[in-house]
This record gives structure tokens, C-alpha cells and sequence, in this order.
């Protein structure tokens, strides 16, 4: 049983650390389209070795409810917020360059209001069910190839993501911690709502 929860916990934390190296390229990046291009590097990482991303998986819970699925389902999230905190703390290491992008960043996102943040995270959550779904049913990665770039040059909002953004881009001030973490729900909500939205309609397709 503990080797189970370790193995579920670990997969997400390498889930949440693909996903901030692909935040990193973005912010390192000087074009945005070719940062967003190149940030798929993360999920297609994350699809060919299996491991367990929080936005990949919650749409597959119309579908199945299981002790186990919900069990990889949240384990995987504690692991991909240990993997994105713990490369931002990583990311500041690396000097002066990728704390500044992310706070500018980060600054953008934290002024959103909450309809705002909840339409972009749920049109998110369609693209990342999409992206991994076509990986899955047609073993190709032209769905996360072109479903990654669409939203981040979108401005859409992905969970993990900006754990790993406002986290490297963190500001000593009153009340950021509490803005931050509103936020973070706020988006995994949106992720999963979006997710669990267009995965509705496979299911239609299977009873038909």
C-alpha cells in the first residue's frame, strides 16, 4: 500500500517538474510562439513515460470513479504541486532572470478577475483532455503538439503551470501567499471543469 503511494505521489512530482522545465523555457524564451511550441516538450515527456499530471487526468472521471482512479488522481496532484514548488526554488538558482519573468507574470495573473480566470482555465482543461485523449486513442502527438501553444498563446490558464509561476515568481508582500492559493483553486477548478465538459461528449460517442 505505501509503495503504491509513493509510486503515485513520485509520478506526479515528475509530472510537476516536466511541466516547470517547459515553464522555464517559456520564460527564458524571447519569442513567446517559440516558447509555446517548445513548452509541449513537458507534456509529451509526461505522455510517452505515463506520468501522472493533475489536467491529463481529472476529465477520465466521468468515466471511471474508482478508489484507485481517485486515489492517482489526487496523489498525482500533491506530487505535481511538490514538483512545480520545488523547481521554482530550483529556478531561482539559475539567477536573477527567470524570477523576474515569472513575477511579472505572475503579477498579470494574480489581477485577473474570476470569471476571467475560470473561462481561461476551462477552455484549458478542454485543450489538455483533447491533447492527451488523441494521444492515447490514435498514438500520435499531433494533439499536444498543437493543443500546448494554442493555449498559452491563448492567454488560457493551466494549474500546475502557474503553481510553478507564482511560486518562482513569489513577492514578500501582505496577502500574496492567500491570492495565490485562491488563485490555484480557482484554475484547478476551471482545468477540471473544462476537462470533464468535452470528455462528456466521448462518452456519448461510446454509447452510441
Amino acid at each position: 500500500m505505501l509503495k503504491q503511494i509513493s509510486s503515485r505521489f513520485f509520478s506526479g512530482v515528475a509530472a510537476g517538474v516536466l511541466v516547470s522545465i517547459g515553464g522555464c523555457v517559456y520564460l527564458a524564451a524571447e519569442s513567446k510562439t517559440v516558447g509555446a511550441v517548445l513548452f509541449s516538450v513537458a507534456l509529451l515527456c509526461i505522455c510517452y513515460k505515463d506520468y501522472s499530471l493533475f489536467t491529463g487526468k481529472v476529465g477520465y472521471l466521468t468515466k471511471s470513479r474508482t478508489k484507485t482512479d481517485l486515489s492517482v488522481l489526487f496523489l498525482g496532484l500533491a506530487g505535481n504541486f511538490a514538483g512545480a514548488v520545488g523547481s521554482a526554488l530550483l529556478a531561482y538558482a539559475c539567477g536573477g532572470k527567470f524570477y523576474a519573468a515569472a513575477s511579472a507574470l505572475a503579477e498579470a495573473k494574480l489581477a485577473q478577475s474570476v470569471p476571467d480566470s475560470l473561462a481561461r482555465a476551462f477552455f484549458c482543461g478542454i485543450l489538455m483532455y483533447l491533447a492527451v485523449s488523441i494521444f492515447r486513442e490514435k498514438k500520435t502527438p499531433l494533439g499536444v503538439l498543437f493543443c500546448i501553444p494554442v493555449f498559452i498563446l491563448s492567454g488560457f490558464e493551466h494549474s500546475i503551470a502557474d503553481i510553478f509561476y507564482l511560486a518562482a515568481g513569489f513577492e514578500s508582500v501582505p496577502g500574496y501567499a492567500g491570492k495565490a492559493l485562491f488563485y490555484i483553486l480557482l484554475i484547478l477548478a476551471g482545468n477540471a471543469a473544462g476537462a470533464a465538459f468535452i470528455s462528456l461528449f466521448d462518452k456519448k460517442e461510446e454509447k452510441a
